[in-house]
């Protein structure tokens, strides 16, 4: 008997996801099984292999990277810490360590809180929850490792002082544990014990929330991870009794002499840097982004943004399964050729048996120059929010009543399933429950790969979904040999409106949902000046996001007030950590996605896409162009995605939201099945119907209006419209709208607004 699905035994990620000509691109590979692979780099056209699509087209490039690799293992080392870069203030015989702590998976296995200490050769020191989830002091000596332990579990998620110190001389050590609030089943606990082991002297870091497992070639790995928040951490060279210590929490005229370290999580929260306020200045640096800008031991809830009371906010949330950067060593590099068009592409790995790996990237052109009218505007903002989703996985049997349909898991999800060090999406949990606020491209994404259908999306799974949807567009371009640009949401966020100020038309992918405000004010500015927007999908411009400014490749999302939410940030951790941004949905910072678009998110279904149908204001002279061709009032009763051009997710056209008031609503969708519910922020907004076959406002609008100088607006309000370009080979109305739009958009006639013609 043979598995049914093949198992992955390579897996890769680039350094960066949009490179110019004459740009460098590095590729980090892990093998597993497989001694070498042919790698070669191409063109990604099409990566839908739906019966329907344009099939899977991909072209080889010939460049100087190709050739045969020595395949290697490259191991995932998932879970964050802090590290101090100064050691050698750490070699302590007597000590104190202490901390306020809020752990979320007390009694999960033994997990360090802060200490010196090498767990593979027991050397070193090391205050920790052990494995029953109470605090214990850890000394090792070299042989053997001895300590002592409160005796009493941590409640999880509420807040606690532990510390304990050791006094070299005498052999003493004193433990404390001491719940902020008491409970009938917990309250402070000390312990005393005399120990027969000093700290043995070693060769590691002092480390926050981890220990050292190992150092192999010199590279830190860490282990024994911390499950929480930590708050207010102090280290110092003297055994202190309990009174000194609580002196160190908020010292009142500086520290003593002793102390070692004492870092104040609430300083440099935008950065990866953790601060000593000591006078020794020991600071540090966070591994594997752990959260920022959490509540801390002190919040009181007077102040909700973080930038405005820092000292409330001294926290980090640690997970053991926090992932930012791989950290692979470089298998090979491609410097992007002087000839290479704009367009997707992909560094292709092919083992010996067959299989095959991608490791998409895109290629934009010469910086400060263009090759085409219009530009396809990629959502890598978005690809990052899904990255390694687990719902197909996690989300358990209600996915089978929310997408009315079986969920169909492929050899991709029973690998995330194998490897959670990989890291989750802005959809998932961690593993203590906690929302995943960080996702980075620093690691494989397996759901960012030509051929990949979404688990949970359509009959059985069979719909393309993000990257693979958006290529249908490539596809049909080229299909239809009409010259384009392609860029990311990457470089909209570092160039704004002067990327986007070079191109007559901007065309967004199916799904373009994550927004940063450097994004969404580019695209505001090039609309204002007469840009012509092609919006083709839906739920788009929802979220507000942050990329990190010095961390390459991090972006954060905070789901905040409202919206369709799969988990929500707690009261008071509204704010990013990155910039100090409100996080949450757009629409509720004064920036509607109606006004931007014409319409805005209005309802969600997984199961059946629909069609769309002609409304009288498509018969407007101003809107002649879009219809030029096409017969009949159905449009769209076909595609990839759900069977039809109108689904999964639907945007309607609302004055009341900001949708402009000379908009025309071209067509809208119908006949939607029960699975389709209105968004939560809709609720209030439209009839009290929860579903589409009792609520006609759950639909999808298809609008157009003009804009400021001569520009103009097209939207379709359907993540699926992409999937029904191909139907018969792009000889369908979808794809004739679509082509009669963007040939319209990319003539330098000007739109004029109504009743503004003479102006």
């Amino acid at each position: 008997m043979t598995d049914a699905l093949p198992k992955k035994r390579m897996l890769g990620y680039a350094d960066e996801i949009s490179r110019a000509p004459g740009e460098k691109i590095r590729f980090m590979v892990s093998c597993d099984g497989v001694e070498s692979y042919d790698a070669a780099i191409v063109r990604l056209i099409s990566g839908d292999r739906h019966p329907e699509s344009f099939g899977f087209i991909e072209e080889p490039v010939a460049t100087l990277l190709q050739g045969r690799y020595r395949g290697r293992h490259q191991p995932l080392h998932a879970g964050s810490y802090a590290v101090i870069d100064d050691w050698d203030g750490f070699a302590l015989e007597s000590f104190t360590l202490q901390a306020m702590i809020w752990p979320t998976r007390p009694g999960q296995g033994r997990q360090v809180v802060l200490g010196r200490f090498s767990a593979g050769e027991r050397r070193g020191y090391a205050l920790i929850l052990d494995e029953d989830g109470a605090v214990a002091l850890e000394i090792g000596g070299g042989t053997r490792t001895v300590r002592v332990a409160s005796g009493v579990t941590l409640h999880s998620r509420r807040w606690a002082f532990v510390g304990a110190s050791f006094d070299a001389r005498s052999g003493i050590a004193r433990l404390y544990q001491e719940p902020l609030e008491i409970l009938a089943d917990s309250g402070p606990v000390a312990r005393e014990a005399q120990l027969d082991a000093r700290p043995a002297r070693n060769g590691v870091p002092f480390l926050i929330a981890a220990d050292t497992a190992a150092m192999p070639g010199g590279k830190l790995v860490a282990g024994h991870h911390f499950d929480g928040k930590i708050d207010a951490p102090r280290v110092a060279g003297a055994a202190l009794d309990r009174a000194a210590m609580q002196a160190l929490i908020r010292p009142a005229a500086g520290f003593p002499a002793s102390v070692v370290g004492a870092w104040d999580f609430s300083r440099d929260i935008m950065t990866d840097r953790i601060r000593d306020i000591s006078p020794n200045r020991r600071h540090g640096r966070i591994v594997n982004l752990p959260t920022r800008a959490m509540k801390g031991h002190n919040w009181t809830g007077e102040e909700l943004d973080w930038t405005k009371a820092p000292d409330h906010y001294g926290a980090i949330h640690f997970h053991a399964d926090d992932m930012y950067d791989a950290g692979w060593e470089p298998d090979f590099d491609l410097l992007v050729p002087e000839t290479m068009r704009s367009g997707v592409y992909a560094a292709k790995l092919t083992a010996p048996d067959g299989e095959a790996e991608y490791i998409p990237f895109f290629v934009r052109p010469r910086r400060g120059s263009v090759m085409a009218e219009a530009v396809v505007l990629m959502p890598t903002a978005s690809y990052l929010a899904y990255a390694n989703e687990r719902a197909g996985l996690e989300g358990g049997g209600y996915l089978h009543a929310f997408s009315n349909h079986l969920t169909a898991l492929g050899a991709n999800d029973l690998w995330l399933n194998d490897h959670p060090e990989i890291g989750s999406s802005l959809y998932d949990r961690h593993s203590d429950g906690s929302g995943v606020a960080y996702s980075s491209r620093l690691r494989p994404i397996l759901n960012f790969r030509p051929g990949v259908t979404n688990s949970w999306i359509g009959p059985a799974g069979t719909a393309p979904w993000q990257f693979n949807a958006d290529l249908a567009l490539i596809a049909w371009l080229e299909a239809k040999g009409i010259a384009y640009d392609v860029i990311t949401d990457e470089d909209l966020h570092e160039e704004g409106l002067s990327l986007l100020a070079r191109y007559r038309a901007v065309m967004t992918g199916s799904h373009p949902e994550y927004y940063s405000k450097e994004m969404y004010d580019g695209l505001a500015a090039y609309l204002e000046r007469g840009g012509r927007l092609m919006y083709l999908g839906g739920n788009g411009f929802y979220w507000r996001v942050a990329y990190h400014r010095t961390l390459p490749g991090a972006m954060e999302l905070r789901r905040a007030e409202d919206g369709i939410r799969d988990w929500v940030a707690e009261g008071g951790e509204y704010y990013h950590s990155f910039t100090g941004e409100y996080g949450g949905m757009w629409s509720r910072m004064g920036r509607p996605i109606h006004a931007l678009a014409g319409i805005g998110m209005i309802s969600q279904g997984f199961d059946i896409s629909s069609y769309y149908r002609r409304k009288p204001a498509a018969s407007d002279p101003r809107a002649a162009f879009v219809f030029e061709g096409i017969e009949g009032d159905i449009i769209g009763d076909f595609g990839t995605v759900g069977g039809g051009a109108a689904g999964i997710e639907l945007d309607r056209y609302d004055p009341a939201q900001g949708s402009p008031a000379h908009a025309l609503v071209l067509a809208s969708s119908e006949n939607h099945t029960d699975s389709y519910y209105p968004s939560p922020e809709e609720v209030n907004n439209v009839t009290s119907m929860m579903d589409a076959r009792q609520n006609a406002n759950l639909r999808a609008d298809m609008v157009f209006f003009e804009t400021p100088q001569g520009g103009a607006v097209f939207s379709t309000g359907s993540i699926s419209w992409l999937g029904s370009l191909a139907h018969r080979r792009g000889d369908n109305p979808v794809s004739r709208i679509t082509e009669n739009v963007l040939r319209r958009f990319i003539d330098p006639a000007p739109f004029l607004i109504p009743g503004h013609e003479n102006c």
